[in-house]
């Protein structure tokens, strides 16, 4: 339970700093890949420590490719890094696969919100329609992808069976305190 409160905590700072600032900063997932790896450490001893560097080396494999051809920021790879090492290879796997499902549909939302349904529609027909000669380019519109990780994160914890016997066994301590 600790484990799964950390990593909800440190996705929902990269989310609001994401939004925000359009950054993530280095000293917070420093921060969380140390202490991922010092819960595992203590928790789970050697065999805790492996998972947690199993997750992260998984996360690093994943998304070093995206970042290389600049379909995520540096910082996006480097969160999913301290989450992969909260999570382990198996959860992380799945955050990644249904962070990309919904970095879809967030993306697509966001641009949306940004320049509007006639942006869209100028955007797409100076891309894909007709391309222009002259070689003009316009800045391209950055979207923050923490969203989708969380997102990702949220329906994998979701669908993991142990993650959810984990809340069932919590939530029946805290109501017989109540």
């Amino acid at each position: 339970m600790l484990i799964l409160s950390a990593t909800l905590l440190l996705l929902l700072s990269a989310l609001y700093l994401d939004l925000r600032y359009q950054r993530i900063p280095n000293l917070l997932v420093l921060i969380a890949l140390g202490l991922a790896l010092l819960l595992h450490g203590y928790l789970g001893q050697w065999t805790g420590l492996l998972v947690a560097l199993q997750g992260a080396g998984l996360a690093l494999a994943l998304l070093l490719p995206a970042y290389a051809i600049r379909w995520l920021g540096a910082g996006d790879v480097k969160l999913m890094i301290a989450v992969g090492a909260f999570a382990g290879p198996h959860l992380l796997f799945w955050s990644v696969v249904y962070g990309i499902i919904c970095g879809a549909f967030t993306s697509f939302a966001l641009v949306l919100f940004k320049v509007g349904g006639k942006g869209l529609l100028n955007i797409v027909k100076r891309r894909y329609i007709r391309r222009e000669a002259d070689g003009a380019k316009e800045a391209p519109l950055q979207v923050p992808y923490a969203p989708a990780l969380a997102l990702g994160w949220l329906l994998a914890c979701y669908n993991e069976p142990e993650v959810i016997t984990t809340l069932g066994s919590f939530s029946n301590t805290l109501s017989g305190y109540f």
